[in-house]
């Protein structure tokens, strides 16, 4: 049976530990980190993300400002809001959440968050530093997935690794990752020819492709470990499920991560890191 990579209790513990540290602050620097997070409109799984982030930065500490605007705002406006929020001393970490509405250029709005400020690690510069192995705000679900791997004792290092999906949010941040961790990584994707024949290769199978249980157990070698960064809802059961078929896979490999409780609490828990790390930063310059 397959070591379950239980990314709920590794959240618990690392906030348990944030919050520890945080409540030294005050004292240390005359005030904790501040996240103020942006939402737009009412989508149902953002408005779940960002009542999840409140949770967490009061389970950690930290004070916590969720900045609510329809889904008519205009581009100048929410562009306006970010430029306050830039120029505000009092303020740590700017996240805006993704999706926006189709008339708002979500790059521009990415580009215009202080590089400092960018709890995501989505800024064209946070990008580029982490490309160049320069000092840089990580993005959350990559650098997760680093954590939930080696809290399971995986050694990563000389490993094959096969990554599948090529988003700038996951697929390309996580390789790079691995790659510093001195992994051989292959990136593929939904129109890589035989894509069974190259996920098959995977000591290590990283799966966020977004598509509910595209991974088959046939897709995957013996003792592999696989971490599925997908949620979706099963066409079937209408339950959550990952991008891989968990029950086919997981009597075959040596370690998974199950969908819900895996990949997905520790995304927020790095959220927290980050904004924690961006604060120690300013106070320290």
């Amino acid at each position: 049976m397959a070591t379950i990579i239980n990314g709920k209790e590794l959240a618990l513990s690392l906030k348990q530990e944030m919050a520890a540290n945080v409540a030294t602050f005050t004292e240390k620097y005359g005030r904790v980190p501040h996240l103020v997070v942006i939402l737009v409109g009412e989508d149902p799984g953002s408005v779940s993300y960002v009542t999840g982030k409140a949770k967490a930065s009061e389970e950690v500490g930290l004070k916590n400002t969720t900045i609510r605007k329809p889904d008519t705002i205009s581009e100048e406006e929410l562009l306006g809001i970010i430029d306050e929020l830039n120029n505000d001393d009092t303020v740590d970490g700017i996240l805006v959440q993704l999706p926006l509405p189709k008339h708002i250029d979500t790059d521009k709005v990415i580009a215009a968050i202080k590089a400092e400020k960018d709890v995501d690690g989505f800024h064209p510069m946070n990008v580029a530093n982490l490309w160049l192995k320069q000092p840089c705000t990580l993005p959350c679900t990559p650098k997760g997935i680093i954590k939930l791997l080696k809290r399971a004792g995986v050694e990563i290092a000389g490993k094959e690794v096969v990554v599948v999906g090529r988003s700038n949010i996951v697929g390309l941040p996580v390789s790079k990752l691995l790659l510093n961790e001195n992994a051989t990584v292959t990136i593929a994707h939904s129109r890589t020819r035989d894509l069974g024949e190259v996920t098959r290769r995977a000591d290590i199978l990283v799966v966020a492709i977004g598509r509910a249980k595209f991974i088959t157990a046939d897709m995957v070698k013996e003792g592999a470990v696989v971490i599925d960064v997908g949620v979706n809802r099963d066409p079937e059961s209408k339950k959550l499920c990952g991008d891989v078929d968990f029950a086919a896979i997981e009597p075959k490999v040596s370690a998974i991560t199950p969908v819900p409780g895996g990949v997905g609490p520790m995304t927020i828990t790095c959220l927290m890191e980050n904004t924690i790390e961006c604060f120690l930063r300013k106070m320290e310059r």
